[in-house]
């Protein structure tokens, strides 16, 4: 009888070592690298996917080819790692492990070289850090002493900006929403540039496209027009471009492809490091785009200071470089008026504050540590744009020991050791001057009035319009001035009575004696005269340009001068009253907003419906 076979055993066993002697090795087990074939293919086929997507990248990232440059090795590393990837796809290794091994082992070559380009930037950061190069950034901006009285005794409080870069924009947006020809194509820039034109300081800005379907409408013509703001009577002007010149601007930040600037700059100059560009004109009104060029002059990407600067021609878009030498020497690019900006000024000026006495003193000691104060400001001197801001201690005191001017198209440096409030402090005497209105004052502008170092202030309203001045001593933050235009009817009456309030203060307060009110307090008359010269019209040598002086008038509109305003508040609307001919033109704010802007003096257009009283009603207003 034959013997059963033994039975006694575990069908899970059984199926389990049959699993580990057919299962699929671990990846961790694979000790076999398997070249794929064809690799001179494979590599040329990586390299032409690095090729296209580094293509895209540069034309998105606009690296300069420079080595002072961080992005341009950002930019390196992009290609090493796209290249790297491409390798990986193209030899399969997600599908065959034997691959992926292969493709491990000859990626250490691109893991060197990223790793090298991070040692070479970490030694050049290293050898521009503050901490062993203290003295060279102390040394970025030179600083000479001023003479306040001397210097500030040209600087005329009726030719002082009224409005700043915030209630510009805001002018100049009412402004383009008049335009019927520019209503929803186009919107005004956010970005302006305070220049002097004319000897009156003003500030241009470009037209943007209102979004990608404007700009597929209208990129082929370029922008028509920019924008002119006169800081002054806070004018605005449409500068037609296609009319004036013949052609728009066809090179700008708005636009998207090659003509947007910076990368029309980029493939013109690929090795310059390129700061923001600043939108200028000349005298003849030509729009043109001015790019400061920098350099880093301490380690690889320490010390930043401009070089140059690339003037571009905004309608065809040809540039030309000039050294910063040229700049400041050559009168032919006396127009020029930003080069150095102004968080480059402040930024040096902070190095030289906080560094002359060395690294550690700015830490440990700080003796004559000082740095600039928050906000800055713009006032024109010697046909320039300077720079002002206060200068306090590293603790952020309350009050300035002296404050800076710096030259935007020099870099030369002035410091006054006349001490004071602090900005902010002056601009909350202002507003507590005029509490009960509500009013907001504008950054200070620092003037000389009769020697007396003084904070010139606007006020405006929730409309972002001026209401009013004020006027607040450096020395002593209590002694203010203030001149409303509801109170005083006119801009130049505002002006004036916000002057003689201050000097009212400064003699009660005894921090001036005997003002000569008569070389401080300039007549209206004249006042309005200045203001009212059209500084957007380019004089001709043979033919002077005049305002009509007897108004012109037809059935539904009347041109002249305005001889008188008044106001008045009726059902909660403020209404103006404007004398043209004898006659008072009457409208609500709300229905013209540029009548807040005209003054005594200026000429005006005004339309209406029925022309018989008195007091006519009006339906629109044109300055």
């Amino acid at each position: 009888m034959e013997k059963m076979p033994n039975m006694d055993y575990d069908a899970d066993e059984v199926i389990n070592e049959f699993k580990e002697k057919i299962k699929w090795p671990k990846e961790k087990e694979v000790q076999a690298v398997v070249a794929p074939g064809r690799m001179p293919l494979r590599i040329l086929l990586s390299l032409l996917i690095t090729a296209v997507v580094g293509a895209v990248a540069y034309y998105m990232m606009l690296p300069a080819l420079n080595i002072h440059d961080i992005q341009l090795y950002t930019y390196l590393i992009l290609l090493v790692v796209v290249f790297m990837g491409s390798f990986a796809l193209v030899c399969r290794a997600n599908k065959k492990i034997e691959r992926k091994e292969y493709v491990k082992k000859k990626s250490i070559v691109p893991v060197i070289i990223i790793a090298v380009i991070l040692v070479f930037m970490a030694v050049g950061y290293i050898a521009g850090v503050t901490l062993f190069r203290a003295q060279s950034y102390s040394q970025l901006m030179t600083i000479e002493d001023g003479d306040f009285e001397a210097d500030f005794d040209e600087i005329s409080y009726d030719k002082v900006p009224r409005v700043d870069a915030q209630r510009a924009y805001t002018l100049a947006d009412q402004q383009l929403g008049s335009l019927s020809e520019y209503k929803s194509q186009y919107v005004v820039s956010a970005s302006s540039t305070q220049i002097n034109y004319n000897n009156t300081p003003v500030r241009v800005a470009y037209l943007e496209y209102a979004d990608v379907f404007k700009w597929l409408n209208n990129t082929k013509d370029g922008l028509p027009a920019y924008m002119l703001i006169d800081l002054v009577t806070q004018k605005v002007t449409a500068i037609n471009c296609v009319e004036k010149f013949g052609e728009g601007i066809k090179y700008s930040p708005t636009e998207l492809f090659n003509e947007k600037l910076y990368r029309h700059l980029r493939f013109q100059y690929p090795t310059e490091l390129l700061d923001t560009p600043n939108f200028e004109i000349a005298d003849d009104q030509h729009p043109y785009w001015l790019t400061p060029v920098l350099d880093k002059t301490i380690g690889l990407f320490g010390g930043t200071d401009v070089k140059g600067a690339i003037v571009t021609d905004a309608l065809n878009g040809e540039s030309q470089y000039y050294d910063i030498e040229q700049i400041k020497t050559d009168e032919a690019l006396s127009w020029i008026d930003v080069v150095y900006s102004e968080s480059l000024i402040i930024e040096q000026y902070n190095y030289y504050g906080k560094l002359k006495n060395g690294f550690w003193n700015s830490i440990i000691f700080q003796n004559d540590v000082n740095v600039a104060s928050v906000g800055a400001g713009n006032i024109a001197m010697d046909d320039d744009v300077w720079v002002y801001t206060g200068v306090t201690s590293s603790e952020s005191d309350a009050s300035n020991f002296g404050f800076i001017l710096c030259n935007q198209r020099t870099k030369e440096t002035r410091y006054y050791a006349n001490g004071g409030a602090i900005e902010g402090s002056a601009q909350q005497s202002a507003q507590d001057a005029v509490q009960n209105y509500g009013y907001m004052a504008t950054f200070p502008i620092l003037l000389g009035i009769d020697g007396n170092p003084t904070y010139f202030m606007s006020l405006y309203g929730d409309g972002n319009t001026v209401k009013g001045y004020a006027f607040v001593s450096l020395e002593d933050k209590t002694v203010v001035g203030t001149g409303l235009l509801d109170v005083a009817k006119s801009d130049a009456g505002a002006l004036n009575s916000a002057l003689e309030s201050y000097i009212d203060a400064l003699e009660e307060k005894g921090v001036a004696d005997n003002v000569d009110r008569e070389d401080v307090i300039v007549d209206e008359d004249e006042i309005q005269g200045s203001n009212s010269t059209d500084i957007t019209e380019t004089p001709d040598t043979e033919e002077e340009t005049s305002t009509p002086d007897t108004p012109v008038s037809t059935d539904t509109s009347v041109t002249g001068e305005v001889t008188d305003i008044k106001t008045s508040v009726n059902d909660g609307n403020t209404v103006y009253y404007l004398q043209i001919d004898g006659k008072y033109y009457y409208i609500k704010v709300t229905d013209a907003m540029d009548v807040l802007l005209v003054s005594k003096g200026d000429t005006v257009t005004v339309e209406f419906e029925n022309n018989d009283d008195t007091f006519v009603p009006a339906t629109s207003l044109k300055r």
